[in-house]
């Protein structure tokens, strides 16, 4: 007689589950951005920014949009630059004296359009690699859509936090929807196919072992 086994709700184990699919996303980008970033990037704005290996660069959404990560606060114009903001919090000033004339090159805080597109290039790669723990560590089809997009509000709950505001880019979003429909599409296909075949192959065994019994009877 064939047996079913009935998975109940495990908190535990879910909790256990989002962990790991969080800290192996974050593990993969952490090993992809730093040398994405110092082969196709500008050195000396990678440099400013704080190098290739900043936290910054996996967890600041702006990073990825080619946005920069230090405010200003200007009073009466761009001819008053009063001081440079990060995180909330002051990490310099400029006297009025400093200021140059054409004030706008201050306010260019090392962006780079390169950075952004090679952050949103190792997004994509995890995603695809997430397929793997995915696989093998979720298995169920039905759950596959559930933790995609777990591990993507999870991201948006920490970027938001870190950056100290809500993502307002349509290119952090694009890449973020791609990478979720991506791990859902491919994980989910894999999935069902190993059900398939799995479900067909005791079927078969059961089959052939009720022809012998019959056999055997005769």
């Amino acid at each position: 007689m064939k047996t079913i086994r009935v998975q109940g709700w495990d908190p535990v184990m879910l909790i256990c589950q989002i962990v790991s699919m969080q800290t192996l996303h974050y593990l993969t980008l952490a090993l992809l951005i730093p040398p994405l970033l110092a082969t196709f990037t500008s050195p000396d704005t990678l440099a400013y920014s704080g190098g290739p290996t900043t936290v910054s660069h996996l967890m600041d959404w702006r990073e990825m949009s080619s946005k920069p990560t230090v405010s200003t606060t200007l009073e009466g114009g761009w001819n008053s630059l009063r001081g440079a903001w990060s995180g909330g919090k002051q990490i310099g000033t400029v006297e009025n004296d400093e200021i140059q004339e054409d004030g706008m090159e201050i306010l260019d805080f090392g962006l780079d359009d390169t950075r952004g597109w090679m952050i949103g290039i190792a997004w994509m790669i995890a995603c695809c690699i997430d397929i793997i723990p995915l696989y093998y560590l979720i298995r169920r089809p039905t759950y596959i859509l559930d933790f995609s997009l777990t591990l993507n509000f999870v991201h948006l709950i920490l970027t938001t936090y870190y950056a100290k505001s809500f993502p307002a880019s349509i290119f952090y979003w694009a890449v973020q929807a791609l990478g979720a429909l991506v791990m859902i599409v491919i994980a989910e296909q894999l999935c069902i196919k190993r059900e398939m075949s799995t479900d067909l192959s005791m079927d078969y065994e059961h089959l052939e072992s009720g022809e012998v019994i019959e056999l055997n009877d005769r």
